[in-house]
């Protein structure tokens, strides 16, 4: 099935478009979960992996039925090194377990060989002594597009091949995007309008049953105005739309990436979710899973009146 087909098919049976963004911070863990991997791993590094992977076992489960997505950010899991990329592998195989699309979101951009290397070890496989193996076989991944369409090939390649996606940053929802991002061109036109554009004919040859291609974009929350043009520009493509919550975006901020049918977008929350916990009057870190199902259910509530 079509990467998009599959995605809007699971934000339908679910009803949400809600994604969990895995970030996990190690000192923001529950202490309980900390020092039990302390207990059972004298290399910290392997504990620290330990601890990440109960943590977001314990996410996964709490949330699993009422979410159609989640997406890890493998920075937090690189920078414990082996482990750390051992904890990623197995969250995106404990979430394919119970049902849920994963995101790696690694933000890759390079061309040739290097770009196809990137894409086999996340969506396709890799030749292992004449054997094929997937390695993190992620649903979909997130894209740098700057070195244009050498960049991109390789990962449209594979997501062609293996029924896959991606989500190519184009307006981002950082303070900084619009050093670049909303340049003007001398036509009037900026960046992110061209890349936007760019993006839409990338995934035009494969449109699912749905009305969507599987090459989607990255458009912040925080940018309503510039995701209204984006919608325009861009009808067949899904929105990954990150900034809502903590970064400051709400949901009105968030209606103008979806289209009239209630579709084209999955909101990702992380810190709003995974670590509700910190800022709950009713729960403390022992219930951190409790905690973050009913910042989902708030969050789908909250969802329901902008599609």
């Amino acid at each position: 099935m079509n990467f998009a087909d599959r995605l809007n098919k699971a934000i339908k049976d679910k009803k949400s478009v809600v994604c969990v963004g895995l970030d996990p911070r190690l000192n923001k863990i529950p202490s309980f979960i900390q020092e039990k991997a302390l207990k059972k791993n004298k290399k910290k590094l392997k504990a620290a992996a330990k601890a990440i992977l109960e943590f977001n076992k314990g996410i996964i489960n709490a949330v699993y039925d009422l979410v159609p997505v989640v997406k890890p950010q493998v920075a937090f899991y690189e920078i414990f090194g082996e482990e750390g990329m051992w904890a990623y592998r197995e969250t995106i195989e404990y979430a394919h377990k119970k049902g849920l699309i994963v995101i790696a979101d690694i933000k890759r951009n390079d061309i040739g060989s290097t770009a196809e290397a990137y894409a086999d070890s996340y969506l396709g496989t890799v030749n292992v002594f004449g054997e094929e193996q997937s390695v993190f076989d992620a649903d979909a991944v997130t894209i740098n597009p700057y070195l244009g369409w050498d960049g991109i090939k390789p990962f449209a390649e594979k997501c062609a091949e293996y029924n896959k996606g991606m989500f190519i940053l184009v307006k981002t929802s950082n303070h900084s995007s619009g050093d670049l991002q909303d340049l003007q061109m001398a036509d009037g036109r900026t960046i992110y309008e061209i890349m936007g554009m760019l993006v839409e004919s990338w995934g035009a040859s494969d449109i699912g049953e749905s009305g969507y291609n599987p090459i989607g974009a990255v458009v912040g929350a925080t940018y309503p105005h510039q995701a209204k043009k984006l919608r325009e520009l861009m009808p067949n493509s899904i929105f990954l739309v990150p900034g809502y919550g903590a970064q400051g975006g709400g949901a009105q901020d968030v209606k103008p990436c979806f289209n009239k049918d209630g579709l084209g977008a999955i909101v990702n929350s992380s810190r709003g979710i995974i670590f509700a916990y910190e800022k709950s009057d009713k729960y403390t870190e022992d219930d951190y899973d409790k905690a973050a199902r009913e910042a989902v259910v708030a969050m789908n509530k909250d969802l329901e009146g902008v599609r």
